[in-house]
């Protein structure tokens, strides 16, 4: 008995830790990858990284443009030399999240020059094969 003791606490420990890496794993929320994409594009200037983020329609018509500063200027309609992008969670549904898409909205504030710009802008995400992807950035009703 005394032989089977050890025996049985190591297995024990051993179905102990390998259950743990389980529970620490995070899913990447919708916010979380919009953030990405829009710190990809503005402060990495990466249209390849931030196109993987995107759906495959998105991906196409961002790659037509060539660069991340074009993109930017002529689609999202913002521009910035540096930004801070935060989600906003004023109006946050926790329902979107288990769906397969969802509306995030996002307020930018960063500088162009040496004026700062607060801007916020929607995006409509969609969830692919248990990732989000950018599916269309909403135009702001407001703009000019």
């Amino acid at each position: 008995m005394k032989k089977i003791t050890p025996l049985l606490i190591f297995i024990f420990c051993l179905l102990i830790t390998s259950c743990g890496d389980e529970i620490n794993k995070t899913e990447v929320t919708p916010g979380d990858t919009a953030t990405a994409y829009f710190d990809a594009l503005y402060n990495e200037k990466d249209l390849k990284k931030a196109s993987t983020m995107a759906t495959p329609t998105l991906a196409r018509i961002m790659i037509s443009y060539g660069t991340a500063r074009q993109f930017s200027r002529n689609l999202v309609n913002m521009q910035y030399d540096k930004v801070i992008i935060e989600v906003d969670m004023s109006n946050m549904s926790l329902r979107e999240q288990y769906g397969d898409k969802a509306k995030i909205n996002l307020i930018f504030t960063g500088y162009l020059g040496n004026k700062k710009i607060d801007e916020m802008r929607s995006v409509q995400m969609q969830r692919s094969k248990g990732k989000w992807y950018i599916d269309k950035i909403i135009a702001d009703p407001y703009a000019r």
